[in-house]
């Protein structure tokens, strides 16, 4: 039985490991991304296979594409008879300022990490989806993307246009049966919130809680499934009704 392969950027920690054990949990082979932290990136291959799936580790920085390209190409030598068909880009960073007072690098290493990195990691894969014609591509943005957070120029100015390229994309490629989606989440307990006011933000919530990976996941698993292949360009908040 021919395998399917999945790979999720920045899939070692937070919202990227529950995404992986999820598709795991599907059938999936993971290929799970990482560039700093092999420690945890190890510890979600184990939660893979205790899923009784399995999956392989690929450390690379999605923002350089050199590193991209080389991993895959490697990869592609290595299962010349099969392809990655789902695709979840959900690495990225956040580095919060006012604008007056944000960084050069500040501002360049969030957009290379979450706008560079969807062309990077995309248009690496994205090929051998055309020509199999079938694929999914999901792209992790966030509620910053839809309605902006003051203090997180950077991060709201990636997310909107990792949005807007979604949009795009999806229309390039729904003829060759390739679905491209994004999933905008609001506040999630992972440490990509460590550090703000929890009581405060959840009175500002409908839903009065954080969500959870675990929800994201859920989400992600749906859009990278068969019966969502009518679903393509869209961009569905996953926020307790924080934005509606």
């Amino acid at each position: 039985m021919t395998k399917k392969y999945a790979l999720v950027s920045g899939g070692s920690r937070g919202i990227g490991s529950a995404i992986c054990v999820k598709l795991a949990q599907m059938g999936y082979s993971i290929l799970i991304n990482y560039v700093n932290n092999s420690i945890e990136a190890r510890k979600t291959l184990e939660l893979v296979r205790q899923t009784g799936g399995d999956g392989e580790i690929l450390m690379f920085d999605v923002s350089k594409r050199e590193q991209v390209v080389e991993a895959i190409e490697a990869w592609g030598k290595s299962h010349p008879e099969e392809y990655i068909e789902v695709l979840v880009n959900n690495a990225g960073i956040r580095s919060d300022n006012v604008l007056v007072f944000m960084l050069e690098e500040d501002w360049h290493r969030v957009i290379d990490i979450t706008l560079n990195g969807f062309y990077n990691m995309t248009q690496a894969l994205l090929q051998p989806m055309l020509v199999h014609k079938y694929g999914r591509i999901i792209n992790l943005a966030s509620v910053s993307g839809l309605k902006g957070q003051p203090g997180q120029t950077n991060y709201s100015a990636a997310k909107g246009g990792l949005i807007a390229a979604t949009k795009a994309l999806a229309q390039e490629v729904a003829r060759k049966q390739v679905t491209v989606n994004a999933v905008a989440p609001g506040f999630i307990e992972t440490d990509m919130t460590e550090g703000l006011d929890v009581a405060a933000l959840k009175k500002t919530i409908p839903a009065q809680r954080f969500g959870t990976s675990a929800e994201v996941a859920e989400l992600v698993g749906f859009l990278a499934s068969p019966q969502a292949g009518y679903i393509t360009g869209e961009v569905i908040s996953i926020n307790g009704g924080l934005c509606t």
